[in-house]
């Protein structure tokens, strides 16, 4: 899904997630919305197959209208304009219980944790982070570790490899007995830029957006929330301290 990220009708209440999350490095990723082919996607995915050049550097090769097309994390990383090349993969599972019990957080003995445990805005960023860059397509309010050391290094400035994340799970889908059209967004836009070899196609699939109502289903008392506040961290705050005074557009470029 695409993020709504604009300060409308009852957002009363997350402008600070908002400014955060449209200043971060992963706002193009949550925002752009291509025009996704529906038979391009299909093709894509029912001929994908992975390999390693003589450099080393792992590809996603797939055939499409008769043409040979690939796939690379640097391709990827570019297509997204995610700049986290140096970032990290994770973190420990110490650190994790400990900066999610920062947030409000405290069922620490799981290590598949639950979305509605959080305060609203912390609850927003979960949100946007599964719905739009994790390749879940189940259980939308539940999310894993590796989602929680992406929120977490969001949350405390470090920065998070999401393309390595993406891609590691498009390697996966691959050779997955339950195999699915994953992530047709970030697909499409590495496709849209070989589209030379590629015939024009007429069925569009309309990629569905979050909307306003994200708000007010953010606000919802949730079994297992508390009812408690939790602010944001000092950092996160500083950004959108800034982004009130000098609105950035790096990551919002087309």
């Amino acid at each position: 899904m695409v993020a709504f990220l604009e300060k409308s009708t009852g957002s009363a209440g997350f402008h600070q997630i908002i400014d955060f999350l449209n200043q971060s490095h992963i706002c193009y990723a949550l925002t752009k919305k291509p025009e996704v082919c529906v038979s391009f996607i299909k093709q894509f995915w029912r001929s994908a197959e992975a390999s390693t050049d003589d450099n080393g550097e792992v590809k996603i090769n797939a055939t499409i209208d008769g043409h040979s097309l690939s796939i690379t994390e640097g391709s990827l990383r570019r297509h997204l304009k995610l700049a986290d090349q140096d970032g990290i993969t994770s973190i420990p599972t110490t650190e994790i219980f400990e900066q999610l019990a920062l947030m409000g957080y405290h069922d620490s003995d799981k290590l598949t944790f639950q979305k509605g445990a959080f305060s609203p805005q912390w609850r927003f960023l979960i949100h946007n982070i599964l719905h739009c860059l994790s390749p879940k397509k189940t259980a939308w309010e539940q999310f894993s570790i590796n989602i929680a050391a992406a929120v977490i290094c969001l949350a405390t400035n470090r920065k998070f490899n999401f393309y390595r994340m993406i891609f590691d799970h498009m390697l996966s889908n691959i050779s997955s007995p339950h195999k699915f059209l994953m992530y047709p967004r970030f697909v499409q836009l590495c496709l849209d830029m070989q589209r030379h070899k590629l015939q024009q196609n007429t069925r569009v699939h309309s990629v569905p957006s979050l909307t306003m109502k994200v708000f007010s289903n953010m606000k919802r008392i949730i079994k297992g929330f508390s009812g408690q506040e939790v602010a944001l961290f000092p950092n996160m705050l500083a950004v959108t301290t800034t982004a009130r005074s000098s609105p950035s557009t790096d990551y919002l470029t087309p």
